[in-house]
């Protein structure tokens, strides 16, 4: 018989349950037991030796098209990763950077060329690479990258240059020891001197021995707030030539002669295209926030269900701190709001395979799946550092012991709320979105109409603001302990109580 705990894991779990089990029984091996070490040499070493184990497993072939030598199950691919995150937030990382970020970039912004040369080689780890986006001066705004590709016909190559300081690619998970290879956006220039925006280039950036490639300077963050075990680094290129074919030039190329051409002729549009075929990252930071957010409550949760304080009246035994109601408010609304962000992220996860494994995928959907990945990535990220902070004090001093995880998980989940798009700019997109989808409803509307709107609306919000005692009974009368349409406890109920709010928000901006 099944269990009322293992009802809610499974429905926790969602569609892709079977893979969590089966990473949950990978885990518990001794090799991936969750460690603790500020010391960066060890931490990489320990996570290079755990994507080797998880590579000769099979485990990033999900991630990739059978057609390149994958199994073409996106949804497990992320599954995986965000598993990841309960037991080392560094190897999370790196393996999201180099099959997730590195990988995901070959395959869906290169042809077939790059599949051939590239795909399988990077699953099994024979090829490691890096992410080369963010420079020293651009983070978010990757549209002004300073970095540039320019053109030579005369050789047939791009010559990829750092022209300024601040155009130095800055933070690059594995840059600083293991990639050979790197995924390097930078702003395409044509002989004729024209830019034709940012486009992403496939630039060897060290040799078999480690050492820098010419023309190609690497070196070291050290340490960060977190994350020992990922190798951040800095890269510079000082005019490094590569080959034409090294562009990769699904949405657009350039000829031989230096001729550019692209199937999108807006430049903004085909740069925010490119860009949502790699939306995986970002439904991978949120997951794996959310993962590592539960894994302290759990932890904190449980401690409080064996810490005993204060002696209990007319009894010899102290009271479990769990017994308090103001620790029970500390903990179970976090716990609460977990479930839910994990239902979202479960619908996330199940759009994202859904578009990314179709050959045709909706370009309205596309960009909906693209504002709430960037919307859920900042709540769960934002939830993550919250609920990890109030799990470490609900366990006092046990809580601040490294052995007891909650420091670590803290340290390491600090920087997701602002790598993959810090949170507030995230948001932001999130309200373009809305305000852009609302424009569109109501731009049709004749001068009459216009009026009419305004006058109903203007109404409507006065209605609203002195209203709220009669709404507020209303909802009194309605409560019933029971499923009966209007009640409070009447899923509809509430889904149609959250959509008008979104409605009256929306509207109100």
């Amino acid at each position: 018989m099944t269990s009322t705990a293992e009802h809610l894991r499974n429905a926790l779990d969602g569609r892709w349950r079977d893979i969590k089990n089966a990473m949950r029984a990978r885990l518990s091996d001794e090799i991936f037991r969750p460690h603790y070490t500020p010391n960066t040499v060890i931490a990489r070493a320990k996570v290079a030796e755990q994507l080797k184990i998880m590579a000769a497993a099979g485990a990033a072939e999900d991630g990739f098209r059978k057609e390149h030598g994958g199994n073409g199950d996106v949804g497990a691919a992320i599954t995986q990763i965000e598993m990841l995150a309960m037991s080392d937030l560094s190897l999370m990382v790196k393996a999201g950077v180099q099959w997730g970020l590195f990988g995901g970039a070959i395959e869906n912004l290169g042809t077939e060329r790059h599949h051939k040369a590239y795909v399988r080689r990077l699953i099994d780890l024979d090829l490691l690479g890096c992410f080369a986006m963010t420079e020293t001066g651009h983070g978010s705004d990757v549209q002004s990258l300073e970095t540039t590709a320019t053109y030579d016909p005369e050789t047939q190559e791009f010559v990829i240059h750092s022209p300024t300081p601040s155009a130095r690619k800055d933070y690059i998970g594995g840059a600083a020891e293991t990639a050979r290879v790197a995924t390097v956006f930078a702003q395409l220039i044509t002989p004729d001197g024209e830019g034709h925006g940012v486009h992403c280039f496939v630039v060897p950036i060290r040799d078999d021995m480690g050492n820098d490639m010419p023309g190609v300077t690497t070196s070291d963050c050290h340490y960060k707030g977190g994350l020992p075990g990922v190798d951040n680094g800095r890269i510079v290129f000082d005019h490094v030539r590569v080959p034409r074919e090294n562009l990769l030039n699904r949405y657009a190329d350039v000829a031989p002669d230096g001729t550019y051409s692209s199937l999108i002729e807006n430049p903004g549009r085909r740069f925010f295209t490119m860009l949502g075929t790699l939306i995986r990252g970002r439904v991978t930071v949120g997951g794996s926030a959310a993962a590592a957010a539960r894994v302290a409550l759990d932890i904190a949760t449980r401690y409080a269900l064996e810490r005993r304080q204060f002696e209990a009246p007319k009894s010899d035994e102290e009271v479990l701190i769990m017994d308090y109601l103001v620790h029970q408010r500390r903990l179970l609304p976090l716990i609460a709001k977990s479930y839910a962000l994990q239902f979202a992220q479960n619908e996330l996860v199940a759009k994202c395979h859904e578009l990314q494994t179709s050959d045709d995928p909706d370009a309205e959907e596309q960009r909906e799946l693209e504002a709430r990945a960037a919307g859920l990535k900042a709540a769960n990220t934002w939830h993550a550092s919250r609920a990890i902070q109030e799990a470490r004090e609900a366990c006092g001093g046990a809580g601040y012991l490294a052995e007891n995880r909650l420091i670590a998980l803290r340290a390491d989940t600090d920087v997701f709320t602002t790598f993959e798009g810090d949170n507030h700019v995230l948001t932001q997109l999130v309200a373009k979105e809305l305000l852009t989808a609302y424009a569109d409803d109501i731009k049709g509307m004749s001068p009459v109409e216009w009026v009419r709107f305004a006058a109903n609306y203007a109404g409507e919000r006065v209605l609203k603001r002195t209203a709220a005692e009669t709404i507020i009974q209303t909802v009194l009368d309605t409560r019933q302990d029971n499923e009966e349409e209007g009640s409070l406890f009447n899923r509809g109920t509430q889904v149609k109580m959250f959509e008008d709010r979104e409605e009256y928000m929306l509207a109100s901006v």
